[in-house]
This record gives structure tokens, C-alpha cells and sequence, in this order.
């Protein structure tokens, strides 16, 4: 029978997707590593790619179809050697049991191919036939039968454990069965973003002249993590204001040293520079609360908040403690083009231990940030501005300062560490040797 499609867990907290665009029709024979499919997901838009050769039996889901759930049946594929029959409509509309089979597609990040598919359940086991056969398809009984993989030792991901090509691909000869992995662990529950009142809606209608707009994938994602980030995490703000004129120097001549190499610091790399060792010296501020205990990090990786066309995502710079300043600065440039070009990883976005949101290249002076659940840390980094300043000697004088909020969960970390987190940070940007020493 065919195999079939389903829609996959692209990140580990995904739950449905918009299946933007078919590149095949009914009837179209497609190859390994065709790219047949184009997926929107919160993030980016992503390609799936065939990973078997065959025909397109049938699409069950159409293009510009939105909230399709992870493991929906999407279409079937006749692979070589299998009897084309489509599978039953209750088949084909049933729902996704908790640990998700392997699908029958790799996915891809758009333009960057190939990649392994993303991380999922492992299949169950290849299923023995009332004679005691192992199922599996004919064109995966005879590569099998060419690369000397013993089928009992292959786990199946077709309909029912079934043994398909892809499975006998990632076998090694001789192999014993590989234990099942244990069941994924299920989604944490989110917070739902409640829609306009009727009421509201129709006072809008009847007087301001408008257009209406689907939210993207991306949107309907921010709504709905900082909604339950403001509504689980009790938030802390603290504020302090920062010189910067000793950084701003220290820039400058690093920046010359660092020209014959093409990079280029900015101050946005400097301050990622100084949270993670102000997080390293702080510890009881790099932590995440988990309900009854609380994840204590070793690390320093940095999230910064990029904004792209339809909203912001948060590449994540690891290490920042111990990279250099150079190397922070060619991350970053590297971080920012491809984020902005939507080609992250899943990986690369999703993680980190605190946040640093800089609007100061807006202008903005002051502003507080929505901690990116689940870290419990992010700053709010506002524009230098010249300001009149009291100097420790009780001289007045004019200095360039920034203004710092720091949003804590206030379940985690307590204001006092808060504070001396603000004040390390503080003293490394105003003394930047220590950042280099």
C-alpha cells in the first residue's frame, strides 16, 4: 500500500503548519532528494524532501492550507515494487498518536539542503506477518538483500511498522535491533491569545476603514509566547544607567587593530560580551524555573533579538563568556544576515540561557522587554546620549550614557541578584579591559 505523508515536527515545540505550497502533483514521479513541498512554520519557511523514489499517489491536504497538525496525513507515495492503492479516507484523517512515526520526508530549511530530518520518536518496530515474515516493501527487501542488513534488526517507519527503503538506508549490516527510544515528552501548555469581541469588532467595522490581514506563523508564535510568558512569569524591572565612553574608546581602536581581518565590532557585540560574563559572575541569574526545581547553567549563550520581515527571532550567540571579541563580532554578522534571510536552524534560535534586546539604534531611551520564556533573564539596552554627569571626584561634567532595564522572573531570581547582575554588567562595559583581560 503507499506510504504515507505526514506532517512533520519541525522544532520540538511545534503543533501545526501551514502547508504553503505543493511543487508536484497526483501522478508525478519524484526521486530521492526532490524537493516536492513547501512548509511555513513559525520561523521560516521550510521544503520537504523526498527521501524515496515513487509516485505522488495522492494529496490529502492542498496548498494554502493553515493549523494542519503534526502528523496529519498530507499525501501518499507509491513506492516502487508496492501495489498502488490509496489508503482509506478514516486512514488519511485519523489523528497523530502521541509518539509520531518517522515521515516519509527530510526536511530542509528553504535554499539549504540537504539536512537530516529533525529529531522525532523512533519508529516501532517492523511488525511480523501472520506467517512470521517480516513486512516489509520489495524494494526494501532487496536492498536489503544487497547490503547484507538482516531485516529482524531493522525497525520500521511505513503504515504499521512496515520496512521501507529509508529504513534499510540507515541500517549497518549486521546490526542488532536499536532499542526504542522513550515517548516524547508532551508540549508544555501554552497560552491562548483570545480573539476580538464580537462587540468590539463590529464598532471597528462600522466606523474606521480598514483592511484585514491573516497572521503569519510567526505572528500568531510571538502572540501567543509572550502572552504566557506576562502571564506565567511574574516579571521584576530593574533600571540602571550606564557610561559608556571608556567602551565606545576601546571600540574604536579595536576596530583599527581589526581592520586588515574585516571585522568589525559593534557595540551590540561588546554588551553580548558583557552579559555573558556578568551571567558567568552572577550565576544565580543564569537559571531557568521548572516548576519544582530550577536549571542552574554552566554557560553563558546569549539570545539576541533580530527583527525581520513579519516579526523578530532570537539567534542565539553560545559561549559568550569565553569567545573572543572578534569572534562574537563575525558570529553575530553571520547570525543577523542569514536570520534576516530566514535561513536559521532550529537549533540556532531555539535555546539560550538570557536575552539582550538593543533598540537603541532606533533611538528609544527606555523601554522594558518580555522575557523569552523559558530563560528568565533579558535586558533592555536604550540609546547613548550625551548627558550631564557627576563624576566620582563630585565634578560635574557631560558623558555618553545608556539606560539598562533588566526584566527578571521573579519565581527564579530573587531583586537582590537581579541588582548585582545590573551592577556587573555596569562595571564591565564602564572598565571593558576586564572584558579582554
Amino acid at each position: 500500500m503507499p506510504t504515507e505523508i505526514k506532517m512533520p515536527a519541525l522544532s520540538p515545540t511545534m503543533e501545526e503548519g501551514k502547508l504553503a505550497r505543493w511543487l508536484v502533483k497526483e501522478g508525478d514521479e519524484v526521486a530521492s532528494g526532490d524537493i516536492i513541498a513547501e512548509i511555513e512554520t513559525d520561523k521560516a519557511t521550510m521544503e520537504f524532501e523526498a527521501v524515496d523514489e515513487g509516485v505522488i499517489a495522492s494529496i490529502a491536504v492542498p496548498e494554502g492550507t493553515e493549523k494542519v497538525k503534526v502528523g496529519t496525513v498530507i499525501a501518499t507515495i507509491t513506492v516502487e515494487g508496492e501495489p498502488d492503492q490509496a489508503p482509506s479516507k478514516a486512514a488519511s484523517t485519523e489523528k497523530a498518536p502521541q509518539a509520531k512515526e518517522a515521515p516519509a520526508l527530510a526536511v530542509t530549511q528553504q535554499e539549504v539542503k540537504p539536512v537530516a530530518p529533525p529529531p522525532i520518536a523512533s519508529a516501532p518496530p517492523a511488525l511480523p506477518a501472520k506467517d512470521g515474515r517480516i513486512v516489509a516493501s520489495p524494494l526494501a527487501r532487496r536492498l536489503a538483500a544487497e547490503k547484507g542488513v538482516d531485516l529482524e534488526g531493522v525497525s520500521g517507519s511505513g503504515p504499521h511498522g512496515r520496512i521501507i527503503k529509508a529504513d534499510v538506508d540507515g541500517a549497518t549490516p549486521g546490526t542488532a535491533k536499536p532499542a526504542a527510544a522513550p515517548p516524547a515528552a508532551a508540549p508544555a501548555p501554552v497560552a491562548v491569545v483570545a480573539e476580538m469581541a464580537p462587540e468590539s469588532r463590529a464598532l471597528l467595522d462600522d466606523r474606521v476603514p480598514h483592511t484585514v490581514e491573516k497572521l503569519s506563523g510567526m505572528r500568531k508564535t510571538i502572540a501567543r509566547r509572550l502572552s504566557q510568558s506576562m502571564q506565567e512569569a511574574p516579571h521584576i524591572y530593574l533600571t540602571i544607567d550606564v557610561r559608556l565612553d571608556k567602551l565606545m574608546a576601546m571600540r574604536s581602536d579595536l576596530n583599527k587593530a581589526l581592520a586588515p581581518r574585516e571585522i568589525k565590532l559593534t557595540v551590540n557585540d561588546l554588551l553580548i560580551k558583557a552579559l555573558g560574563r556578568a551571567l558567568i559572575d552572577v550565576a544565580e541569574c543564569n537559571v531557568t524555573f521548572a516548576g519544582n526545581e530550577l536549571i542552574r547553567y554552566s554557560r553563558a549563550d546569549i539570545s539576541m533579538a533580530v527583527s525581520i520581515p513579519g516579526g523578530l527571532i532570537t539567534p542565539i550567540v553560545s559561549d559568550a563568556s569565553g569567545k573572543s571579541l572578534s569572534e562574537i563580532a563575525t558570529v553575530t554578522k553571520d547570525l543577523i544576515a542569514r536570520a534576516q534571510g530566514g535561513k536559521l536552524q532550529p537549533a540556532e534560535y531555539q535555546g539560550g540561557t538570557a536575552s539582550i534586546s538593543n533598540m537603541g539604534m532606533l533611538g528609544i531611551k527606555h523601554f522594558t522587554a518580555v522575557i523569552n520564556p523559558p530563560q528568565s533573564t533579558i535586558l533592555a539596552i536604550g540609546a547613548g546620549e550625551k548627558r550631564p554627569w557627576v563624576s566620582e571626584d563630585g565634578s560635574l561634567g557631560v558623558a555618553t550614557v545608556m539606560t539598562v532595564t533588566g526584566s527578571f522572573d521573579h519565581r527564579a531570581i530573587d531583586g537582590a541578584d537581579g541588582a548585582r547582575l545590573m551592577t556587573t554588567f555596569k562595571a564591565y562595559v564602564e572598565s571593558p579591559l576586564g572584558m579582554v583581560a
